[in-house]
């Protein structure tokens, strides 16, 4: 008797689906039903499946149909399947044969292992059956901060200028909490992207994301961190299951003049953003907290070091997320070396340089 496989049974309830995606050990908010639809906005289309093996249901995932020119298209997982082992994999790439349309050249995957970055790169896998390690879309590189703990082993297990930080923010009247004020929030993001010369997708799809992300059991919110009225730093979030992400966010400079036009003291709000990010997650019910990116390389001189450092203040936990490929038609190669020289000439046309941000 044959070993039973795994068949992809399309997703019609998106209740449903969220409901498989947030039970799965390995899982992300990514793989729920709402990032899909904000993908929507961009002119991708999300496919939604049940992954079923001998009538149980072992997984869910999400792809997204990438077109490219016309009769070629790539399909992704974005920090997906969301699965219950790693080992059902190989038997995951054989089924999306059945699935694919001719066009489709290309499936990549990134399964949410996180993998403690301090066994070296050599603690990633460099293949599940036929999946190959490859490029990643999301940061491969991250940090977390599990949220098990009470509020005071929290706080003490920041860094010493961190809870300084945090502390003065406090003395100073910096309130940091959930709003839903989003021209507060496009206003910091849009001057962070500008000032570090990151790149940004339309409006339409961070508001899309945001509605669509606290449909069906999932959240997707606005954190914002006040000083005398106004948002100096901020974060927008997707979460679902137990962990939440923070995707997007920044700060800015308070240019307010003062009533005697002495200059005004750093308010520390973006310390005041992480840590009750970091609460308010915790309230929320979520374990793990997703800081979303940092360096593979740190480069003091960039933006990106910055950030690695600010968020290495609030957890030193640091896990890689890799990508895999699996080639679904003779043109996969080209594909992949025609994809990789479009995102080298994007960066170099926003930012002067070949590198990644992350």
């Amino acid at each position: 008797m044959s070993k039973p496989t795994i068949q992809l049974i399309p997703a019609t309830d998106p209740q449903a689906y969220n409901d498989v995606v947030a039970t799965m050990p390995l899982s992300s908010p990514l793989q729920g039903w709402g990032y899909g639809e904000a993908r929507r906005v961009l002119g991708q289309q999300p496919e939604r499946y049940l992954l079923q093996r001998a009538g149980e249901t072992v997984g869910a995932v999400q792809l997204i149909r990438k077109r490219l020119i016309p009769g070629f298209s790539t399909l992704y997982a974005p920090r997906g399947p969301a699965i219950l082992d790693t080992d059902l994999l190989p038997e995951f790439g054989q089924a999306v044969q059945a699935v694919r349309r001719p066009t489709d050249t290309l499936l990549k995957i990134e399964p949410p292992l996180m993998l403690p970055a301090n066994e070296g790169d050599g603690n990633i896998p460099p293949q599940f059956g036929p999946f190959m390690r490859s490029a990643t879309e999301q940061p491969e590189h991250t940090i977390i901060k599990r949220l098990d703990a009470s509020e005071k082993d929290l706080f003490a297990g920041l860094h010493s200028m961190a809870r300084r930080n945090v502390r003065a923010a406090e003395k100073r009247g910096v309130v940091a909490q959930r709003d839903t004020d989003f021209e507060g929030f496009w206003e910091i993001f849009t001057a962070t992207n500008e000032r570090a010369k990151l790149g940004a997708f339309p409006r339409a799809y961070y508001e899309t994301m945001l509605s669509e992300g606290s449909k069906y059991g999932g959240e997707s919110y606005l954190l914002l961190s006040r000083h005398e009225g106004r948002a100096l730093a901020g974060g927008f979030f997707l979460a679902l299951g137990d962990t939440t992400c923070y995707l997007y966010g920044g700060s800015v400079r308070d240019d307010r003049p003062t009533a005697d036009g002495s200059p005004r003291k750093d308010a520390k709000a973006p310390d005041a953003f992480y840590w009750n990010a970091l609460l308010d997650a915790q309230r929320h019910g979520y374990r793990v907290f997703d800081f979303w990116g940092i360096p593979r390389e740190l480069d003091e001189s960039k933006h990106s070091y910055g950030v690695f450092k600010m968020k290495l203040k609030f957890s030193e936990e640091r896990v890689w997320f890799p990508a895999y490929d699996l080639p679904l038609n003779a043109a996969a190669p080209a594909i992949v070396k025609a994809l990789r020289w479009r995102k080298t000439q994007n960066n170099l046309r926003k930012r002067g340089t070949a590198d990644d941000v992350l």
